[in-house]
């Protein structure tokens, strides 16, 4: 063997632990809540929010829990990668970490084009227009790509500033749609009618596609246990944050799309910036039309800091998988400067602006965007399999109890296996209905192609990778 546990301790020894409390339960509300998650939940209509419920209890309280236990137990760089190498071996550990990694070329052109759309609602009057212009929103896009990635590079005592901006300015705008909607409500009533029978799911081809995304959006709380060597005393930080911030993150989903659908009709709501049509159109019965400019630039900021969040979280898996000696070596360097895995996160900014480019070949915006979030949901949701599996296995380890600083999924063996099952059942569904095209696709098979061969092809390289950095393992040993 060479010397790559060596490597691994000096360039983990170089971290900064510079993320607190507060720093944490941000990140985490940059990180998973998003104002496009309630935009779609609304143009999916008043469904959506039994759809919500239902994710909540079955798969965000199921996770959180899960990820408190492997969190605290053993909080190591690497999150998700680190699990499922100690649970079930190198090669699957890779595998896990390598498709949590690759997933961000897909999903960040697909956050940078809906953060975008809603930057549209900064100039009033332009918002519905330049929220569907391809040149603004790849403009805009790569920009907010670029501001993540210096701010990263610079390091997370800057960088998490970003985060922390971004938490505020993701939570605020949705506080405002409420805000506005109680109001609107109040003088003019609802636009859309709730009842029982409205809010329950109901199965339709045509929808079944947005399913996935439900539960999409409740992932992210098991992105800052990546960065556990840079958060000071993880084993109680991390947990407190995770419950905080779920808290937080369910109520404001749930609000929010009462909030949205009380201001448009489902038909009419984008997918990608209804939040903000929706807050213009009651700030204009108000008379109060600053306020959709005021979210708008606030959720600009909070996306970036989506994005900033991400970009720090995710670059530190091939960092660690770099060290491990299974990916080329140079993903494992820090900036000899600022401390940061900065290979790491400038090859993951190029091939997403690349990905961002190639997106909207012979596809129309909405078609684009479509397809990267089907992709990322589906080489997302890989390694979470490996997480729910993980947290079964390693349960039998003598050291679960003799832990003082572990946080436990409650009900002992039988209660990870409760929590463990149902997140590995969401997760198959969630796979499973991301490969149904959604009913307003141009072309149903060539939107299916072009997923089965995207997501494929990662996988492919992955793998080619995995061989290739066993074989150099092999020779130096």
């Amino acid at each position: 063997m060479t010397t790559s546990s060596s490597d691994a301790c000096g360039s983990q020894s170089q971290l900064r632990k510079t993320m607190g409390f507060w720093d944490v339960l941000l990140f985490n509300i940059a990180t998973v809540l998003g104002p496009r998650w309630v935009a779609a939940a609304g143009h999916n209509g008043p469904s959506s929010i039994s759809l919500w419920a239902l994710a909540a209890l079955f798969f965000f309280v199921p996770g959180a829990l899960v990820i408190n236990e492997l969190s605290s137990r053993f909080p190591k760089e690497g999150g998700l990668y680190a699990w499922a190498r100690d649970a079930f071996g190198p090669f699957h550990g890779f595998i896990a970490g390598w498709t949590y990694w690759i997933y961000t070329v897909f999903y960040f052109p697909g956050l940078l084009l809906a953060s975008a759309s809603m930057a549209a609602y900064i100039m009033p009057g332009r918002g519905p227009a330049l929220a569907q212009d391809r040149t603004f929103l790849l403009g805009i896009s790569l920009a907010l790509l670029a501001v993540a990635v210096v701010m990263n590079i610079v390091g997370l005592n800057i960088g998490k500033w970003l985060q922390n901006a971004g938490g505020v300015g993701t939570y605020l705008p949705l506080v405002i749609l409420a805000g506005v909607a109680v109001a609107v409500c109040a003088r003019h009533g609802s636009v859309t009618h709730f009842t029982w029978a409205t809010m329950r799911p109901t199965w339709n081809w045509d929808t079944v596609n947005f399913w996935s995304q439900i539960a999409f959006a409740f992932t992210g709380l098991e992105l800052v246990a990546t960065m556990s060597e840079e958060v000071r005393d993880p084993q109680r930080t991390l947990p407190r944050a995770v419950f905080g911030a779920g808290a937080l993150i369910a109520l404001m989903y749930i609000a929010g799309t009462f909030a949205v659908l009380a201001l448009e009709p489902a038909s009419g709501i984008d997918p990608k910036s209804g939040v903000f049509q929706a807050i213009s159109a009651g700030a204009v019965l108000l008379r109060l039309g600053f306020l959709g400019v005021i979210a708008a630039f606030v959720a600009t900021v909070g996306n970036a800091g989506g994005v900033g969040s991400t970009v720090a979280g995710i670059a530190r898996v091939p960092f660690q998988v770099g060290i491990d000696r299974y990916l080329p070596a140079a993903f494992g360097k820090i900036h000899p400067r600022w401390k940061t895995p900065w290979i790491s996160i400038l090859v993951q900014a190029g091939l997403s602006g690349a990905i961002l480019l190639l997106s909207q070949v012979n596809e129309t915006t909405r078609g684009a965007y479509q397809f990267l979030i089907d992709a990322a949901i589906i080489l997302y949701f890989i390694p979470f399999l490996y997480m729910f599996a993980a947290v079964i296995k390693l349960s039998r380890r003598p050291d679960r109890k003799a832990n003082p600083h572990a946080v436990l999924v409650p009900g002992g063996i039988p209660g990870v296996w409760i929590c463990g099952g149902l997140g590995i059942v969401i997760v198959l569904l969630g796979i499973l209905v991301s490969l149904v095209p959604p009913g307003d696709a141009a072309s149903k098979w060539g939107f299916e192609l072009k997923l089965v061969a995207g997501t494929a092809a990662s996988i492919l390289i992955g793998l080619f990778l995995y061989w290739r950095g066993a074989r150099t393992k092999e020779t130096e040993a």
